[in-house]
């Protein structure tokens, strides 16, 4: 056969699968429910947060059900943190900026050192960062039980002397539904993961207005 009249014919079939995977239907977006998960009787259960309270920087109880009420952002800090508590507060930030007063989600800060993060002192920073006690809440409490619930959000957190502050700890915020499952995290100290992480929230946002 001539290859003259072999290499327009393959051309065709490859200029006609490219029009065909352009023109199929994309998958529709979709998060995971992170951690871990279980079977129970074929159905599966997915990691939940387990039930906590703790007071906030107003000394207002906050548990599961009051955050239920939204999905929301939580990280872990602690104030005099010289690290990547600072960067990640920023990006928090840039949340607590990006989305109107009315929209139904909260950021939740726990403290990883509640012995010197007292409810009082949290008040007074959440006053320097300027934001409003009822979309952010500053968490005090237990240092046992808010360690424990660290790796509850999946975050890891441990004592080290080598470390500035004493402290080491991951600078992730962790996207949570309002039945209390992990949909989504953002590395803290990176804006670009946050710019990803913010079009989840916005995604979830939406799912949960449907529901």
């Amino acid at each position: 056969m001539n290859r003259q009249r072999i290499f327009p014919f393959f051309l065709i079939l490859a200029l006609l699968s490219q029009f065909m995977s352009c023109s199929s239907p994309q998958p529709e977006k979709t998060l995971p429910y992170l951690g871990f998960h279980d079977v129970v009787e074929g159905d599966t259960v997915y990691h939940k947060i387990p039930p906590f309270q703790f007071l906030d920087q107003d000394s207002t109880l906050i548990n599961n059900d009051r955050l239920g009420e939204s999905i929301y952002i939580a990280d872990f800090f602690y104030t005099y943190c010289p690290s990547i508590c600072p960067k990640v507060k920023q990006q928090m930030l840039r949340v607590y900026d990006h989305f109107p007063e009315d929209t139904p989600l909260k950021l939740v800060s726990f403290a990883l050192d509640p012995s010197r993060d007292s409810v009082l002192y949290l008040r007074e920073y959440a006053k320097n960062l300027g934001v409003e006690s009822s979309r952010w809440h500053f968490l005090s409490g237990d240092v046992e039980e808010i360690w424990s619930l660290a790796h509850d959000y999946l975050i890891s957190v441990q004592l080290d002397s080598d470390e500035p502050g004493g402290i080491t700890h991951s600078g992730k915020l962790i996207l949570v539904d309002r039945q209390g499952h992990i949909r989504g995290f953002a590395e803290g100290t990176d804006p670009s993961s946050v710019d990803r992480f913010l079009e989840d929230v916005e995604f979830l946002l939406a799912q949960s207005d449907l529901e």
